[in-house]
């Protein structure tokens, strides 16, 4: 008998791929069936039938459902399309939760002397007519990602494919994930905490074409080969700083000016990014100082949320100088990385393991 050689012939080692799928070895498709072994054929290897055995095996594995031990997820028909960031929260405005809403404290709960002087010296409360909307994006970080919520995998695909700039969707689970900085192949245990908000300012940030570009740089950075950091893990921590500063009705001064809570909330969101971005390229940040940056930035956020936002304003602008707090003129850039505290790493209690919530006892002391 004949025997092919390796330059003519696909070993069972090799793999078959597809988009949006990672690599499937022959031998894997020989068990399931859907591939016949290349040895069968009485006169060796022929490349024709190879082809038409490989391309039979596709469509046949484009049919079937990607399994995961989370659940089965239904390939779609077609290209999922982008969503953008107003039709989900369209979405969110008329979807039911009803259980999620239940679960928001919309303010921080603050008790003896703590209390006493927010009442005197405190921001101002949130007007009635803006308690729903603020309401709604506490219930939107209540809510967890769900597979079988097709503006929830939209809201996810179209995230990968802006900040990759793939024109193809990638599978619900898998290592690319990773690659966009969550924590493993299923971005939906990385929501502790801000739940699809976290999703959703991400969104935003990718879908504004003011901003987009100002992303993609600090997804560039996040790969950098000593500076990186896990791009959508310290997304989410932004988000989740956005969320204390609305509870501990910091934002509420420009919330009432503006009328808005959510477009507030983001543009918060933005420009403490922003400032994370330039201070940790100018500093030579590494992920060793991750957690000294976060502690700086809520800090720094609570105090002077309406600065951040005047420098994001100007910055959208264009404008190229801009005034600090110590009364010096310096670039946008500089000014909206600059006055943070040196920051050392004598704390070793200062990690950066991934979300979560305040712990209660900090917030009743705010």
């Amino acid at each position: 008998m004949n025997r092919c050689s390796t330059d003519n012939c696909q070993s069972e080692d090799q793999a078959v791929t597809y988009p949006g799928y990672k690599s499937v070895p022959i031998s894997a498709l020989k068990q399931n069936g859907l591939l016949q072994s290349l040895s069968a054929t009485p006169n060796g290897c022929r490349e024709a039938d190879v082809s038409a055995q490989v391309l039979q095996a596709r469509e046949e594995w484009d049919a079937v459902a990607n399994v995961h031990p989370g659940g089965i997820v239904e390939k779609p028909l077609g290209p999922i399309p982008l969503i953008s960031f107003n039709e989900a929260l369209q979405y969110f405005q008329t979807a039911d939760l009803s259980d999620c809403r239940k679960k928001i404290r919309p303010t921080v709960q603050r008790r003896g002397l703590a209390a006493f002087a927010h009442f005197l010296f405190g921001p101002p409360r949130l007007h009635q007519q803006l308690q729903n909307e603020r309401d709604l994006a506490l219930a939107i970080a209540q809510c967890g990602l769900d597979n079988n919520e097709k503006v929830h995998m939209r809201i996810l695909q179209t995230i990968y494919k802006k900040l990759t700039s793939s024109r193809f969707d990638c599978a619900r689970y898998g290592a690319h994930w990773e690659d966009l900085g969550f924590q493993g192949m299923d971005p939906g245990t990385d929501l502790r905490g801000t739940g699809l908000l976290g999703l959703m300012q991400t969104l935003y940030f990718v879908m504004d074409s003011r901003i987009l570009p100002v992303a993609r740089e600090i997804f560039k950075l996040s790969h950098h080969e000593t500076q990186n950091f896990p791009f959508c893990v310290m997304s989410v921590n932004i988000t989740r700083i956005v969320i204390q500063v609305l509870r501990e009705e910091r934002l509420s001064r420009e919330c009432n000016r503006r009328q808005q809570v959510i477009a507030v909330l983001n543009d918060l969101y933005v420009a403490v990014f922003l400032r994370l971005f330039n201070i940790w390229k100018t500093q030579r940040k590494t992920i060793s100082d991750s957690g000294f940056v976060l502690k700086e930035l809520e800090a720094f956020a609570k105090r002077n949320p309406k600065q951040l936002l005047k420098h994001l304003e100007m910055y959208m602008n264009g404008h190229t100088v801009l005034t600090g707090e110590d009364g010096f003129q310096a670039r946008s850039s500089e000014v909206l990385g600059s006055n943070l505290n040196s920051i050392t790493t004598d704390d070793k209690e200062l990690t950066f393991t991934g979300v979560g919530d305040l712990p209660a006892e900090q917030e009743q002391e705010s």
